[in-house]
């Protein structure tokens, strides 16, 4: 696998990943801005409305209809949030051109061609969005912000972050607010669209069996040639001495359900960049695997959790221990859990303990090879955090990590907030 960056304008990217190992290509388009109260919710509605429609494909229908003449190819787009940042992500996987069952197609350039126009010419009526699309668009947000309730443990993770970054751009959920709904039109929307496609840092990933035509066939594209240079909006994730709290903040909510979510948001302050990994290999040992502190003491030891677990978030320098609870157990697991945080600053775990995180986290690394996607994926969050570690850096950084540099990881972790959802 060969990756290559190359920078058609400023602040726009053409990403390569050059690798014979699948019979696909997948190009990926990434728009990024910074996550604001007055935008998230355009964003949202802009990320779902495009897919409606270009001006060469007017509807959905037609989109589909096109993709199926590409020998069946499989368009996707959606909305993440990503530190500080709002990212718009759009998918095309089309077979690769030496598997054509006839020769001198240029399935690489047309699905180029598709997924540019879908991105960066919508469908318009009388200079604007389709009103119809936006309104539909709209009613489909709202519906996705009220159904959030739904999925319990995704709730309660979100509320755990938007009481730990209360008026700021991580508290945001990433699908909007209703109230914000009701101001946008189909006018207002495509100006707002506009600036965002000329103030976007704007990323093109293209993963298969590639040659170095690639670069002129976007370089030469119509709708590139449209876009402006610019001086990227966005936010690049440094959040490193992330201050400790000195008192923990804790939230309870009561709702209709009948387990309780437990979730804790935990500080981690590092003074350099290369600490993520030791804080990773921390993170999987405290609750990151099934051997991990959490799974064993607390859910298989203690049988005080159904779940119980941990994710480190990088972008932000947090971990989110996060546990399935019967209500009545609230202050046992609690205890417990804050048991194993204390234990991993005393160094209650083995060098056995290491290695097993290793091989879960190298495993991983392995998969960014094997699957497009996740290649795709891990060389986005190299380019937003400017840190340009090739992949055999991370299996490097991460086997290099040593018992005495998980503690000291441990030593700069500490509870921001507990959230329990109960009934």
């Amino acid at each position: 696998m060969e990756y290559k960056q190359t920078e058609l304008k400023k602040g726009i990217k053409l990403h390569t990943i050059n690798t014979d190992k699948f019979k696909t290509n997948l190009i990926a388009i990434f728009m990024t801005t910074k996550l604001t109260r007055e935008n998230v919710t355009k964003n949202a509605v802009i990320s779902a409305l495009l897919r409606r429609g270009s001006k060469n494909m007017p509807s959905q229908e037609e989109i589909s209809k096109q993709m199926e003449e590409m020998y069946g190819a499989s368009f996707d787009c959606g909305i993440d949030k990503t530190g500080d940042n709002q990212v718009l992500k759009f998918y095309l996987e089309t077979v690769n051109d030496n598997f054509l069952p006839q020769k001198g197609e240029d399935m690489l350039k047309t699905s180029l061609e598709r997924l540019l126009d879908i991105v960066l010419n919508p469908y318009l009526e009388n200079g604007s969005f389709k009103s119809e699309y936006v309104e539909q668009e709209k009613n489909n947000i709202k519906q996705r912000i009220e159904g959030k309730i739904d999925n319990k443990a995704r709730y309660s993770l979100d509320r755990c972050i938007e009481e730990m970054y209360q008026n700021e751009p991580y508290g945001l959920y990433r699908f909007g607010y209703i109230e914000d709904l009701e101001n946008i039109d189909a006018k207002n929307l495509y100006e707002y669209y506009q600036e965002l496609v000329n103030s976007c840092k704007f990323d093109i990933f293209v993963s298969g069996n590639l040659n170095d035509e690639i670069i002129q066939m976007v370089t030469q594209n119509e709708n590139i040639e449209k876009l402006k240079e610019r001086t990227a909006d966005y936010v690049i994730p440094k959040e490193l001495n992330k201050g400790l709290p000195e008192q923990e903040n804790t939230i309870t909510e009561s709702m209709e359900v009948t387990q309780g979510k437990l979730i804790l948001g935990l500080n981690v302050k590092l003074d350099r960049e290369d600490l993520r990994y030791d804080a990773l290999i921390y993170n999987s040992i405290l609750g990151g695997s099934a051997n991990s502190k959490m799974f064993q003491n607390v859910r298989e030891k203690a049988h005080l959790a159904y779940i119980a677990s941990s994710s480190y978030v990088r972008y932000k320098n947090n971990i989110f221990v996060n546990c399935g609870i019967e209500i009545g157990n609230y202050e046992k697991a609690l205890e417990l859990i804050k048991k194993q945080i204390e234990d991993m600053k005393k160094g209650d775990f083995t060098e056995d303990d290491i290695e097993n995180a290793k091989k879960g986290i190298l495993a991983g690394i392995d998969m960014i090879d094997d699957e497009q996607d996740t290649g795709i994926t891990y060389f986005f969050g190299q380019e937003l955090s400017k840190t340009n570690h090739s992949i055999e850096e991370y299996r490097d950084r991460i086997q290099k990590v040593s018992k005495e540099d998980v503690v000291n990881i441990a030593k700069n972790v500490a509870i921001h907030t507990i959230y329990f959802l109960k009934d």
